[in-house]
């Protein structure tokens, strides 16, 4: 399971299909819906978290796949709240991308050679997530 950090307009057809089906079953999860993934370090920051941030993010990936003409089902978004605001570090963010770019590079080259050149400083995070300064997640398996 990986809940990206980026932005979804930067994912690939793959990645964003992927992120959509990856952020429902966390939801389920944060639910007590399963019984698997329950300590999965990529939903730390969301456990301590109203559902509704969870929802938040599964709405702006629902947002991306409008924007693409792809059918995801908006039911399954649930009350959001579009002024939530999560910490992410700079440094995760900058991680997460350079990881994305390593398996897009082989999956989907087109959009690796679209993306590659992308800064630190220009580089967009999720809707979701408000950039602070800091090194990489403690939960984020390096």
């Amino acid at each position: 399971m990986r809940l990206w950090s980026i932005h979804p307009k930067l994912l690939d057809r793959i990645g964003l299909i992927a992120l959509w089906r990856e952020t429902l079953l966390a939801k389920k999860v944060l639910l007590g819906e399963t019984k698997g993934y329950k300590n999965h370090p990529q939903l730390e920051r969301f456990k301590n978290l109203p559902i509704t941030a969870i929802n938040t993010y599964l709405f702006y990936i629902h947002e991306e796949a409008m924007n693409r003409k792809y059918n995801f089902n908006f039911s399954k978004v649930g009350k959001t709240n579009l002024t939530i605001k999560i910490p992410l570090t700079d440094q995760q963010l900058q991680y997460e991308f350079k990881h994305f770019l390593n398996k897009l590079e082989i999956r989907t080259p087109d959009k690796f050679k679209e993306i590659k050149n992308i800064k630190n400083s220009n580089l967009e995070p999720h809707p979701i997530f408000q950039i602070i300064k800091g090194k990489i997640e403690s939960w984020e398996r390096v």
